[in-house]
């Protein structure tokens, strides 16, 4: 029996008979069967590359990402074929868990929304959006904060604390600044009192940077950075089971998520490059 033929056979057949069966009927044991499974036979060569981008990527991407990515290497596939093919295989992206945003902190010094939700940028440093999220995988709690490009939506810079103050979103500023011209930059966030302190609206007006704030509550005002971070936790944390991670692993983490979204991970607004790609061809 060749391979291929009988995991054809199987796959027509398994909805109706277990696999067992069809391996007794046919004379072909359980174990030769999954091996024959394991080496891929019976993968059509389109098959094999649909399924080493979902692997390669993590099962991150969605179909249409994919289709970008087979069209970049000269292969032109229907969409609904890809599609297709990651649903046989169960190679579909994670869905991310919606969370409610929470507003806290008294405001100080709040100012107005100056993005409007409008989130494209025609060159690098023209508009940065801002938030802080929670990271309750570890021993205790830690806070991440993050400063996006909404030109190439690449991430700037990015620290991880155990404490979400004033310093927090200072010292991420300070990294996002490092050989950067920030005069006229716009820089969007919430209106946390991270945001709002006195502390942080005199350092960016020291860099030349133009403040803006959202709606007190309007999570949709800073859409692209919420999404971010919500992809962050879905990808890299929510799928794993009950473990416990150290400290330093959540850490660790976040710092191999940060080089996968920048130098890695394809987004359709991109043409299917990533964030670093896109920037370093434009230039």
């Amino acid at each position: 029996m060749e391979p291929a033929l009988f995991l054809e056979l199987v796959d027509c057949f398994k909805d109706t008979y277990s696999v067992s069966l069809i391996c007794e009927c046919l004379h072909v044991s359980r174990a030769t069967y999954y091996r024959w499974r394991k080496k891929d036979f019976g993968k059509t060569a389109l098959e094999k590359q649909v399924l080493a981008i979902c692997k390669q990527l993590k099962f991150r991407v969605g179909h249409r990402t994919v289709k970008g990515l087979l069209k970049n290497d000269g292969m032109n596939v229907d969409r609904k074929t890809v599609q297709r093919i990651m649903q046989k295989y169960n190679s579909q992206c994670r869905i991310k868990p919606k969370r409610v945003k929470k507003m806290a902190g008294a405001s100080h010094l709040v100012v107005p929304n100056l993005l409007e939700q409008n989130f494209n940028a025609v060159a690098p440093n023209q508009k940065w959006v801002t938030d802080i999220t929670y990271l309750p995988f570890g021993e205790r709690m830690l806070y991440l904060s993050t400063i996006l490009d909404l030109y190439n939506n690449e991430v700037i810079a990015y620290k991880v604390s155990d404490t979400q103050d004033a310093q927090l979103v200072l010292d991420t500023l300070e990294l996002a600044c490092q050989k950067r011209t920030t005069a006229g930059t716009i820089l969007h966030s919430d209106q946390g009192a991270q945001y709002t302190s006195r502390a942080f609206q005199v350092k960016t007006k020291e860099k030349g940077i133009i403040t803006s704030m959202s709606r007190k509550g309007n999570c949709f005002d800073n859409a692209v950075i919420e999404s971010f971070h919500s992809s962050l936790k879905s990808e890299e944390f929510y799928t794993l089971e009950r473990v416990c991670l150290t400290t330093a692993i959540v850490q660790q983490k976040v710092e191999d998520y940060m080089y996968y979204y920048n130098y890695i991970r394809p987004f359709q607004k991109l043409n299917c490059h990533s964030p670093v790609e896109y920037r370093t061809m434009a230039v």
